[in-house]
């Protein structure tokens, strides 16, 4: 199996790390690069030791620059960056030919508007929301796989999407009845 020259820009905050818990380890993946502007420098295992035995621990944390993380040989980067912060990022990754899945809310949105509405500022790269593929692979894996820019859908509503579209797809419920609730305990 071909493994994926990787990065994560963003590795060192919570979800940075649960990514590199994910991907240290899958067979399809290999850790090129990972960024962290406080960590720059050091390893992996002396930033998270519950990685030191993992194939991949003794990777240093770079900065974010964008021309040193296509050096790496990179072919695909995860955002794993507040909204806001990620955009900028995203627009320099993909010049440099790689394949960008932002985790973060800045693509989800096809709307530059209702973005601007939700966050409180204009969206950093209104040019690219029309590209960005919203990545729900349950439903929507042909495009996942030739999109240079992915979108990961938020957690709520990968929750409500999931069990409801196979729904709606049938014709099995009004959708003018459904009444979502989501709630973090």
């Amino acid at each position: 199996m071909n493994r994926v020259k990787t990065a994560i820009v963003g590795a060192s905050g919570y979800t940075g790390m649960e990514l590199l818990r994910l991907l240290l380890t899958h067979p399809g993946v290999e850790l090129v690069a990972v960024t962290s502007r406080a960590e720059a420098g050091k390893p992996l295992s002396a930033v998270f030791p519950r990685f030191n035995k993992a194939p991949g621990a003794e990777l240093s944390f770079i900065e974010p620059n964008p021309d040193a993380i296509a050096a790496t040989g990179a072919k695909v980067a995860f955002l794993a960056l507040p909204h806001g912060v990620a955009a900028e990022i995203a627009r320099a990754l993909l010049e440099r030919g790689l394949k960008v899945i932002d985790l973060s809310a800045d693509f989800r949105m096809r709307d530059a508007a209702v973005y601007e509405e939700f966050y409180g500022h204009p969206h950093p790269a209104p040019d690219l929301l029309g590209e960005a593929v919203y990545g729900l692979p349950e439903i929507r894996t042909p495009e996942i796989r030739t999109a240079r820019l992915i979108a990961a859908p938020g957690c709520y509503p990968t929750s409500i999407l999931l069990p409801l579209l196979p729904l709606l797809r049938e014709n099995l419920i009004d959708p003018t009845t459904i009444v979502a609730n989501s709630m973090s305990g």
